[in-house]
């Protein structure tokens, strides 16, 4: 069967599948029963995918992080919390310790551990190159308290100043933007077509089909066109650092 027939067959794109059989890309789970579905394999190609047992990141999330330390440029548009890379550890440790389901203490701490981990793709400057756009909720949002978010907007003012990414905010001001709607974050690569993920409670989708990949960066485009400057920005977040840390004296 050629890829153009497997990928109608499968509700694949053509290129997905190519990169595939090339080790580039895992197929997620939905994927693997698809193929396994329209070549009659019996779940080969399901039971071939890691188990879900002990999983570092959600298991909607595991494309994406895979994909997340091959980027070259990500662009992350963030409208209720501080993107994971960039989380301090107390933050991350509140986002993870709340929410549903529940989690134990053992599986926050490995949660909370391979969040930090991601982080570390930030520890060699310029790659990949960053750009966040953070609506004003996430800044006023006061995960952990006043301390911890003191804390957390001090380091996004760091990293911004230091250069190493981007740091955009829309203002609740603006009103209604282009990104209103939902989380989305935009990866390209060096050896792979550009492609969106877009995330919900409990989902999130790994987007390739170029034409919704161009729409999300123009979205994107559209949205940081309506944000203050990046100068702007990291003294607006450092203002509202300022409230925080005088709330928690």
């Amino acid at each position: 069967m050629t890829q153009e027939e497997l990928s109608r067959r499968a509700i694949l794109t053509a290129s997905h599948i190519s990169h595939m059989e090339k080790g580039r890309r895992r197929p997620a789970l939905e994927d693997a029963q698809r193929l396994d579905e329209v070549l009659g394999t019996g779940g080969i190609f399901e039971r071939f995918l890691p188990m879900l047992d002990g999983r570092k990141v959600a298991e909607h999330f595991e494309e994406a992080s895979e994909l997340e330390q091959k980027a070259t440029v990500i662009r992350f548009y963030e409208p209720k919390l501080v993107p994971g890379i960039l989380q301090t550890e107390p933050y991350a440790y509140e986002v993870l310790s709340s929410g549903f389901p529940t989690k134990s203490d053992e599986q926050r701490d490995e949660l909370l551990a391979s969040r930090l981990e991601r982080a570390r793709i930030l520890d060699t400057f310029g790659s990949p190159v960053v750009w966040v756009l953070l609506d004003e909720a996430v800044l006023r949002r006061p995960i952990g308290g006043p301390a911890v978010m003191a804390e957390q907007l001090r380091h996004l003012v760091e990293v911004g100043e230091s250069r190493r990414i981007r740091l955009h905010v829309l203002p609740f001001a603006v009103g209604h933007h282009a990104l209103l709607e939902g989380m989305v974050s935009l990866m390209w690569f060096k050896d792979l077509p550009p492609v969106a993920y877009a995330e919900g409670l409990m989902t999130g989708k790994v987007w390739e089909i170029p034409s919704v990949v161009r729409d999300c960066q123009v979205a994107y485009d559209h949205a940081l066109g309506d944000a203050l400057s990046h100068r702007k920005s990291l003294a607006f977040i450092r203002s509202v650092a300022e409230e925080y840390e005088h709330e928690a004296q």
